[in-house]
């Protein structure tokens, strides 16, 4: 039989038959879901953190310095890396307080591969062993493609929010594979949600969510678990204006960032880094391989899927209109420097 017909046969068989498939069994796979995430893996499989080893990237600020205090409310020795030795240290004290037995401070930048390799031998050698790698650290830019100076300059984007996590997975995976450990991702809704003005960052995040999700399944026979988190805009540095311009350089405009958010989200609030820190480990824990915080997101991927029309033509809307920003020329300043948060 010619190839070109298989296809067409396929094409007009296999549509109807998923979707029968689908109509069967997805009323009795969610109620299973929702009864296991209520009732069993609440009282049968929340992982014990106390005394294992959690190493956390980007933890100096934003959502990877509250991942740092909800683990260490839970015992759980610490590795916290990031470029802001200052803020490390500020950070380990307070994990400390919290409740954490150790905390073994490492001042790196995860977009060079040796600086990966040296706090995964770093914590193999102070702590002799790993359970979970926390890939946080991340950074934006929030313009249009079309208003970009040089393409060169947006490279750190995917070299912090993609390489960045792929470089310590790889050095990690041994031992996460000794221990029978967890690797928890910091994604973004973004990543399945494009919104205009975001297209470096969105395509950063959608890379790494599919590198993970393949991922998953190469691990699975070595008992290696992830877990990807897609948060919502949250309360951070790169919410309070910390982005990329158009020109390439690291700036700080919360102006700008604060006209962005209340445009484009249309008023929704900023979610705290806290509750969606406590959200993200509380998920690990109980073994779940995907979590979004707020949950409502999940609404919008449906109106993506099913009416992409639809979805194209509101944020079209969305991006058609002007952001509105007070005080602007009074509150940006700019470094040279591309601080991981």
């Amino acid at each position: 039989m010619e190839p070109l017909l298989i296809h067409k046969i396929l094409n007009l068989f296999i549509p109807p038959i998923i979707f029968i498939i689908l109509c069967i069994i997805t009323p009795p796979y969610y109620l299973f879901k929702l009864l296991n995430s209520i009732l069993i893996k609440p009282l049968f499989f929340v992982e014990n953190m106390a005394g294992k080893v959690v190493l956390v990237t980007g933890a100096s600020s934003g959502i990877g310095e509250q991942l740092v205090y909800e683990y260490a409310r839970r015992k759980a020795l610490l590795v916290i890396v990031a470029r802001r030795t200052n803020l490390l240290e500020e950070v380990a004290k307070k994990a400390r307080e919290f409740g954490s037995p150790d905390v073994l401070v490492v001042c790196a930048d995860v977009t060079k591969v040796d600086d990966c390799e040296r706090f995964i031998e770093e914590t193999i050698n102070y702590f002799g062993r790993l359970d979970h790698l926390v890939n946080n650290a991340g950074i934006t830019s929030v313009c249009p493609f079309k208003e970009v100076k040089n393409i060169l300059n947006f490279a750190p984007i995917m070299d912090v929010n993609f390489w960045g996590s792929v470089y310590p997975t790889h050095f990690a995976i041994p031992h996460l594979q000794k221990s029978k450990g967890r690797i928890v991702v910091i994604a973004s809704v973004n990543g399945w949600l494009p919104a205009p003005r975001l297209t470096f960052y969105a395509s950063s995040k959608a890379a790494l969510i599919n590198f993970y999700d393949t991922l998953r399944v190469e691990l699975q026979p070595d008992g290696v678990k992830i877990t990807i988190a897609s948060p919502g805009v949250t309360d951070s540095e790169m919410s309070q204006g910390k982005t990329l311009s158009k020109e390439g350089v690291m700036q700080v405009d919360k102006d700008l960032m604060d006209g962005m958010i209340e445009t484009f989200l249309l008023g929704m609030p900023v979610i705290s880094s806290k509750l969606c820190a406590k959200t993200i480990v509380n998920g690990a824990c109980r073994g779940e391989r995907s979590i979004t915080e707020p949950a409502y997101f999940g609404a919008f991927y449906l109106v993506e899927v099913f009416c992409p029309e639809m979805y194209h033509w509101i944020f079209t809307w969305i991006d058609s209109r002007k952001p509105v920003i007070k005080n602007h020329s009074n509150n940006i300043t700019s470094t040279a420097v591309i601080e991981q948060s």
